[in-house]
């Protein structure tokens, strides 16, 4: 098929002729024996009507073994405001998905104090692309570290560890290691702790709350998860598997509303009032559906055929054909096909054309590859040079395939599911909380998924206070939509507010 299978991401990567590049470019995964020191920049960026000055630190931390034998050199760059106090001011470790990813897309698109130029819808310009000052950056309410995993970005294993980052329980403890490093070097133990993390990053940032708690006894205050996967069960499309089907069924309600495919009766409500309808039809005659299979009634199939339809914005005869079950892909084919376009697999409202109108899939995913692409790699790394004073000439690895195949070693013949960390690390820690930023056109992590999710995790009362839902009518990187990037900056105000 093509790049959108490979797995969940900010966005998925290609894999296509990945092993062949990794031979190409061997020389390039691996590190210089010895690094320099980070290079300290200065700057400033106004937010809400204040200046904010700080200093920007950009280079490697070193990951070594018991031994003092280098394992990766894990690249960051970091922002902290000049004179604020440390033991009062908070600190973000903050990284993206994949796997593979590096942590431009929440760097340059939503925390940082620079911000790619996009429409106020979040199409890309024409190139050359520009990045301007964030004004709607999280500096002013927290100093952020940017970390890029080994294989994305500028970091890089040790030869003979090449491959021994790849994977769910490695991951986890290379890039804790690097937090716990960070802490020490950059005296942060007495600061307030952050974790931000986007998409797979979500995955990573829970399981990171509990592993830091159980190995180095760090507490964290608060984690934010935006557009959050964390039990890997909601979006598995398998025979087998009926979840994803119903979870992801609003977000195409929501798809549909916006390319003004649902009925007339539905486009005349607000969107918030057609999804709730939606939710109740999921909740109550679908997932009944479902449960029984075969043992559903004719009378039964005929009204949830037409509910399918209805929210959809497919045909009666595509549903039934497609067993009252429609998976993404075909989704994103099908839903505009009559018109001759695509939809977007991280932001269904972008749309695409494809060379076979026919085909039952897509060839790929416009919301990535003719939208943030190249906008984020060509400012990333002007940036980088000419604003950080950064020189490397390894390539910056912005998504990149070579972290696959991922191993999730640790759950064999079962599901990822990272809720049951972020629940242990919340009951252990009475003083964190959670904030999850969910995008309603993201059908790469729909939020009726993440909600089935937190309803599932068997949180207490009280746990559930600690934990803040939001959601803005755009998609995966929801901030690439000007609206829901200023609401984004409000929410994130009342979740620092709330130490």
């Amino acid at each position: 098929m093509n790049k959108l299978l490979i797995g969940l991401l900010v966005c998925f990567a290609s894999t296509a002729g990945a092993q062949e590049k990794a031979k190409e470019l061997k020389s390039e995964s691996k590190p210089a024996k010895e690094v320099t020191a980070p290079i300290v920049t200065k700057g400033s960026v106004t937010i809400n009507g204040k200046v904010v000055n700080y200093t920007a630190t950009t280079g490697y931390i070193t990951l070594k073994d018991e031994k003092e034998k280098a394992r990766a050199n894990v690249f960051f760059i970091a922002y902290t405001v000049d004179g604020a106090d440390k033991a009062k001011r908070p600190v973000t470790y903050t990284f993206n998905g994949g796997p593979g990813s590096s942590s431009v897309w929440l760097h340059m698109g939503a925390l940082g104090p620079k911000r790619i130029v996009m429409s106020d819808k979040g199409d890309a310009l024409t190139p050359p692309y520009q990045y301007i000052s964030n004004a709607y950056s999280w500096l002013d309410k927290t100093d952020l570290v940017f970390i890029d995993p080994v294989s994305t970005g500028y970091s890089r294993a040790a030869e003979e560890e090449d491959k021994k980052f790849h994977g769910y329980t490695e991951d986890i403890e290379a890039v804790g290691d690097f937090i716990r490093l960070y802490t020490t070097k950059y005296q942060r133990w007495g600061s307030p702790k952050y974790l931000c993390g986007e998409s797979y990053g979500t995955t990573r940032a829970a399981g990171l709350s509990a592993y830091l708690q159980d190995r180095y006894n760090m507490y964290i205050n608060g984690v934010a998860l935006v557009s959050s996967i964390l039990n890997f069960q909601t979006a598995r499309f398998e025979k087998g598997n009926d979840l994803p089907f119903a979870l992801f069924l609003p977000t195409y309600t929501a798809t549909a509303y916006y390319h003004k495919k649902l009925s007339a009766e539905l486009q005349a409500k607000p969107l918030v009032a057609v999804l709730k309808e939606a939710e109740t039809f999921v909740l109550g005659d679908y997932t009944t559906f479902l449960t029984k299979g075969d043992l559903a009634t004719a009378a039964e199939k005929k009204a949830v055929l037409q509910n399918i339809a209805r929210y959809t914005g497919l045909s009666e005869e595509y549903v039934m054909q497609s067993s009252y079950r429609i998976g993404i892909f075909r989704f994103c084919k099908e839903l505009c096909r009559a018109d001759g376009f695509t939809v977007g697999r991280l932001d269904s409202r972008i749309t695409g054309k494809d060379y076979d109108d026919a085909g039952e899939g897509v060839e790929f995913d416009p919301s990535l590859d003719a939208t943030i692409s190249g906008p984020y790699s060509a400012c990333l790394n002007d940036y980088m040079r000419a604003e950080l004073k950064y020189e490397n000439d390894l390539t910056y690895e912005i998504l990149t395939g070579k972290v696959q195949p991922w191993s999730y070693n640790n759950v064999q013949n079962r599901y990822l599911n990272v809720g049951e960390n972020l629940r242990q690390a919340m009951s252990k820690n009475k003083a964190l909380k959670v904030w999850v930023a969910n995008g309603y056109m993201d059908l790469a992590t729909p939020y009726f998924a993440t909600d089935y999710t937190f309803n599932h995790m068997g949180l207490t009362e009280e746990q559930h206070q600690r934990v803040k839902m939001t959601f803005y009518e755009a998609g995966h990187m929801m901030y690439i939509h000007k609206p829901s990037l200023e609401q984004l900056k409000k929410d994130a105000d009342a979740f620092y507010d709330m130490q």
